[in-house]
């Protein structure tokens, strides 16, 4: 489902809406890559319960908000104190390749607990190649500004129960 964000709410002749419309259009036929992580500390065999809360928690909000051609990248107990994970890597080689539109996580956290290099990707690297980001749990979604952004210092902290 294709919407404008605009104020307006219409998409003829409206610059911001017709530009947010191509924008829709081009990330359709994208990856909305569902990402989980769970820390080496949770010591199981397997695929761990949490990855699978995680893996369900991502599937249902991605149908809910209509988003398509989804795909699980799963880091099942790798740190998140560094980026050398496969599915991350195999993700960060997609999103240069310009075949994800969109990264879902649970919260700030699954996606990493080092604070520079998470701001890396949610300030530079995502940005620099169209791709929105959603952390669900902490209200955080790249394609709506607010006026006093809280993810800097949930970064930060996140990196002090790493």
């Amino acid at each position: 489902m294709i919407q404008c964000i605009c104020k307006c709410k219409c998409c003829i002749g409206c610059r911001k809406g017709v530009k947010e419309l191509q924008r829709q259009l081009q990330q359709e036929n994208k990856i909305t890559a569902l990402y989980c992580r769970l820390s080496q500390d949770d010591g199981r065999e397997g695929e761990s319960n949490s990855i699978v809360n995680q893996k369900a928690m991502l599937k249902e909000y991605a149908l809910k908000n209509h988003f398509k051609n989804i795909k699980y990248f799963v880091d099942d107990g790798y740190s998140g104190t560094t980026f050398d994970r496969p599915s991350f890597r195999e993700m960060e080689q997609l999103i240069e390749n310009s075949e994800v539109g969109i990264v879902i996580v649970k919260d700030m956290s699954r996606l990493g607990r080092n604070y520079l290099q998470v701001g890396m990707y949610t300030d530079v690297v995502f940005p620099d190649n169209d791709v929105r980001f959603i952390a669900i749990n902490d209200n955080v979604d790249s394609l709506v500004q607010t006026e006093f952004d809280m993810t800097p210092i949930r970064n930060f902290c996140n990196e002090l129960y790493a």
